[in-house]
């Protein structure tokens, strides 16, 4: 039997052509095929990418479904039901935990929803006019646990506190920097090959436009890494605030420099946090600032139990942590209604109404309305073209792309192609994997590698002599 291509490419069926644009070929074929058509895509004026939860995954990241080994509801309440609380904050917990599936690798969903019942009642009681002091939450017999108990403002405040800080914790990933340095690294979260690939589109098209849904700084740590500059909505370096008017500049070469000519400087991109991110701190003012800190101190808690998550949550490292972005609640749509959210949301709109715009989809899961509304409305944009990466040929994702093919021949999904009695090996069209195998090479990515290897090297022989004097390497 002659082997086929691992990916598929469903697309609208067109004339002359199955929905599968990768029926019948080859490993090498397929591989040309989808290539040579991303190839062209990436060329039109406008590339806009959406990424979310999924691209954080092979970084330790945490999916809101899923088995419980990282489903995001389950490894928060574990830590924090093992923390000092009252009898009746505990209940609630445990009232939470009874409705999760029996088995374990299938994990719970509706976590937005129990969050945002319990964040608007911590709410009701906060303001001084409020009439409410206290919230009841109700007891279900069918589940045999009483849970009709009262809950103060104070124990409120303290459970939302820590559940913030497990939030952040868990969403504060560090990139692996030796995947530069190191030329026999083999494993890569992704986060540098696709954004030295999708930054060597040619200067004279538009800029990459890169929105994403997701709390972690993993973007920001791998454009530091590979030298990106980027915009990110903030001014200023010693207390960088929130100014949405940088989005309207960019970066040049002084005509000096550029041979007598102003030319654009080609390492750049536009960047979107749409719901906010782990180093965003409202200050005393409402204003919102950005400050990187360090993220070390939450390598060790990922790794830990639940209880020694719960001590981790209450010592000295974790008090600094507070509220941050849109938490993952019901009520993210409200939330985008105030700034800096309105201006990011608005400007997503925008890029995604632009003529010639070619939207890339990855690691987003269509669950949050207000942004797959947004993505549904711009479909009526005739020459929009949409791009939706899924490893699972099974998910409800591809149902919902098959709808959207029906406006037209412009919407597509690339995922694996499974054998008949086979399952889903979650290797194949993932982050890491379009990033690496799929896009485009870039020479100068090799060439950044080995400038970086060289630097190790140099850094290891100055180690080793005790004089400071380096060797020939």
């Amino acid at each position: 039997m002659t082997e086929l291509c691992k990916y598929k490419l469903l697309s609208p069926v067109s004339a002359g052509e199955g929905d599968d644009l990768l029926a019948d070929k080859s490993p090498e074929d397929g591989l040309r095929r989808v290539q040579a058509l991303l190839a062209d895509w990436l060329r039109m004026e406008n590339v806009v990418v959406l990424t979310a939860a999924g691209t954080s995954f092979s970084a330790g990241g945490r999916l809101m479904a899923g088995p419980r080994a990282n489903n995001l509801e389950c490894l928060v309440l574990g830590a924090v039901e093992n923390c000092q609380l009252a009898d009746d904050v505990k209940a609630i917990i445990r009232h939470r935990k009874a409705q999760w599936p029996p088995k374990v690798d299938s994990g719970p969903l509706g976590f937005e929803d129990w969050l945002s019942y319990l964040f608007n009642a911590s709410e009701l009681s906060k303001p001084e006019k409020s009439p409410i002091s206290t919230v009841k939450w109700k007891g279900e017999d069918s589940i045999g646990l009483d849970c009709d108990v009262v809950l103060g403002d104070e124990d409120l405040k303290l459970l939302r506190k820590l559940i913030e800080r497990a939030i952040y914790a868990e969403c504060a990933l560090e990139i692996d920097r030796s995947e530069l340095s190191d030329p026999s690294a083999q494993n890569t979260t992704g986060h540098i090959p696709f954004l030295a690939k999708l930054i060597a589109r040619d200067t004279n098209l538009g800029r990459t436009h890169l929105f994403t849904l997701n709390y972690d700084t993993m973007f920001e740590q791998a454009m530091e890494e590979l030298g990106i500059q980027y915009f990110d909505g903030f001014t200023g370096k010693a207390n960088s605030r929130f100014d949405p008017s940088v989005y309207g500049l960019d970066i040049y070469y002084p005509g000096d420099v550029a041979e007598g000519r102003v030319r654009r400087f080609d390492k750049f991109l536009q960047f979107y946090k749409l719901h906010g991110s782990i180093h965003w701190q409202p200050d005393e003012r409402g204003l919102v600032r950005a400050r990187h800190t360090e993220l070390g101190f939450a390598k060790e808690y990922r790794q830990a139990g639940a209880e020694q998550k719960a001590a981790l949550l209450a010592s000295p490292e974790f008090e600094g942590i507070d509220s941050f972005g849109i938490l993952p609640t019901s009520q993210k749509f409200t939330k985008t209604l105030d700034m800096p959210y309105a201006h990011l949301f608005r400007l997503f709109h925008a890029r995604l109404n632009q003529p010639q715009t070619f939207l890339l989809v990855l690691g987003y899961g269509f669950g949050d309305d207000h942004v797959t509304r947004i993505i549904e409305t711009a479909l009526m944009n005739p020459s929009l073209v949409l791009l939706v990466v899924e490893p699972n040929p099974d998910s409800a994702i591809v149902g919902r792309i098959r709808s959207y093919q029906s406006l037209g021949q412009r919407a597509f999904v690339l995922t694996e192609r499974v054998g008949e009695g086979a399952a889903c090996s979650y290797n194949v069209a993932t982050f890491s994997d379009f990033a690496q195998n799929i896009m485009p090479d870039v020479k100068w990515l090799d060439d950044y590698k080995h400038l970086r290897s060289f630097e190790e090297q140099l850094r290891k022989t100055q180690e080793r002599q005790p004089d400071g004097k380096t060797e020939a390497v």
